[in-house]
């Protein structure tokens, strides 16, 4: 379990170490916890759980339609809060399916979505590393990883522009489809072989973008 007492240093180790679920309290010294989940929720898939001393309907209302899964008032039973807690990771996991593809091969770098590690596929049975040492990774920001798994998790899937942006950015971003040019161009650079022609990454003009298998 990690602990972090501000929200900069919340989203720091989400970012780092991305956890199953978060415990937020809406009360951080620096930033509105409010805010801090319309952040995560540009990348974060997870539950997010409001732990919060704040018991108007409209906050209630704000946090969960920015995001949170669920929305718990102090004073609380640590019963309830952990049963609401296995509530959601159960959700979680049905939503994500036992169908769904946890690793994807594009150009030459296997991506592996429960790892969060993108690592240079082996050319043969050895590894992948070529000289028997550690596997080439590759490094991707945030940004990055939340479109990424939102295409792959939807093989052979058009996703469309403005569910993109929202995903990851959150509402009122649905216009701005050059931020999705902008990062599918750098996806497409780190994991194409042919970034001016790309096999995986698609786009469907005017309609938004496809993880081709």
């Amino acid at each position: 379990m990690l602990t972090a007492g501000t929200s900069r240093e919340a989203l720091a180790l989400a970012a780092n170490h991305p956890p199953d679920a978060i415990i937020l309290d809406l009360g951080l010294p620096d930033i509105d916890g409010t805010e801090v989940i319309v952040e995560l929720r540009r990348w974060y898939r997870a539950p997010i759980i409001v732990l919060s001393g704040r018991t108007s309907p409209g906050d209630k209302i704000g946090a969960l339609d920015v995001g949170a899964d669920d929305y718990v008032t102090k004073p609380f039973a640590m019963a309830e809060l952990l049963a609401r807690l296995r509530a959601v990771l159960r959700r979680d996991e049905r939503e994500a399916g036992p169908g769904q593809p946890r690793e994807a091969l594009i150009g030459r770098w296997l991506v592996d979505l429960t790892a969060h590690q993108v690592r240079q596929a082996p050319a043969d049975a050895s590894d992948a590393s070529g000289d028997g040492g550690e596997p080439v990774t590759l490094r991707l920001t945030p940004t990055e990883w939340r479109i990424l798994e939102i295409l792959l998790q939807r093989p052979g899937q058009l996703v469309g522009s403005a569910q993109l942006l929202t995903a990851v950015w959150g509402p009122g971003f649905q216009q701005l489809t050059n931020y999705l040019r902008f990062h599918m161009a750098r996806l497409r650079r780190k994991l194409e072989d042919n970034p001016a022609r790309p096999r995986h990454l698609r786009t469907e003009p005017g309609m938004g973008y496809r993880y081709q298998p």
